[in-house]
């Protein structure tokens, strides 16, 4: 009875063990936002806001494509983030995930993505960022939105997809809360506004000229995440101020910048002192390993944590 016990229990803390593994494998970070009254809240600057990451083109690691759901994903087993990611067309008007005008760079396939129906672009397999084929597919847009509820929030860049088609299928899938819409000037933000109240934009405010346009247009402060450019230098710090005394957190994208210094202590210190300078997130190819560097940088308390959580898939 003793040793039948004893297996029993050996066999429990094993079954435990396996359980808690599988659950550890399978925990991502997640971003609590359920309502874009939630979206606009979690951007808004307090002043004491937690600094996060944003995976351009969905995050950028070795083993996982760009612009995949693995690479969602994999960024959020290590850290929250939202995810900027790269809409276009395919021959049958359909909206897939892909930067590049052409297959070649990141898939087994070759030339136009817009010569290709999504049929045809489904049976490719995705190349990681060091050019190692995956067995990973292409995903539709609309895939990705349904996989983001609940989880991440998506910032659409903008390329070969008509406003009206990205309105669209933000409106059928009542993605407000989880989806968001990159504007290069506010014309293009006025045009979204005017059609949806609720869509929250990635906005490029570069300037004081930029931030002066916005709101010449109305456009409201809390539907707007400031894009000000790849450069962490003392020039913004003017615009930082007038954009934070309004409510908007400030993005810096290290893609062309940061993310390509050979030193990876370079990097972190360069992440950091984006952090230090007054930005409040920051755009990254290599999401992973920009979350690690600024979480020195978070603070004791924030009213922000709410919106930060686990869960497992």
């Amino acid at each position: 009875m003793i040793a039948w016990y004893k297996k029993l229990a050996a066999c429990g803390v094993a079954i435990a063990l396996s359980s808690a593994a599988f659950a550890q494998d399978h925990t991502i970070n997640v971003l609590n936002i359920k309502t874009a009254k939630d979206l606009r809240a979690f951007f808004k600057y307090t002043g004491k806001d937690i600094p996060f990451i944003s995976g351009h083109r969905g995050g950028v690691n070795a083993g996982f494509p760009e612009n995949s759901i693995e690479a969602f994903e994999n960024t959020l087993r290590h850290t929250p983030a939202t995810f900027e990611i790269d809409p276009r067309l395919t021959k049958d008007s359909v909206i897939v995930l892909m930067h590049d005008a052409t297959l070649n760079r990141t898939t087994t396939g070759k030339g136009k993505v817009g010569d290709y129906t999504l049929a045809e672009l489904k049976q490719l397999f995705l190349k990681d960022v060091e050019g190692n084929v995956t067995s990973f597919r292409i995903p539709t847009l609309e895939e990705a939105i349904i996989w983001s509820k609940g989880k991440t929030v998506l910032i659409l860049d903008k390329k070969d997809v008509p406003f009206d088609m990205t309105a669209a299928i933000i409106a059928k899938h009542k993605a407000e809360a989880h989806v968001m819409v990159t504007v290069h000037n506010a014309k293009e933000a006025k045009w979204y506004h005017d059609r949806n109240k609720e869509i929250v934009f990635e906005a490029f405010v570069k300037t004081q000229k930029a931030l002066e346009e916005y709101e010449a247009l109305g456009i409201p402060w809390t539907h707007i995440m400031a894009y000000v450019g790849p450069d962490n230098k003392p020039e913004l710090k003017p615009l930082y101020a007038n954009l934070n005394k309004r409510g908007v957190m400030c993005m810096i994208s290290t893609a062309p910048t940061y993310d390509k210094l050979t030193s990876a202590e370079e990097r972190a210190n360069a992440y950091r002192a984006i952090i230090r300078d007054g930005a409040s997130l920051i755009e990254a190819d290599r999401s992973i390993e920009a979350a690690e560097a600024i979480k020195t940088l978070l603070p004791g308390k924030s009213r922000k944590e709410k919106f930060f959580g686990k869960k497992v898939i």
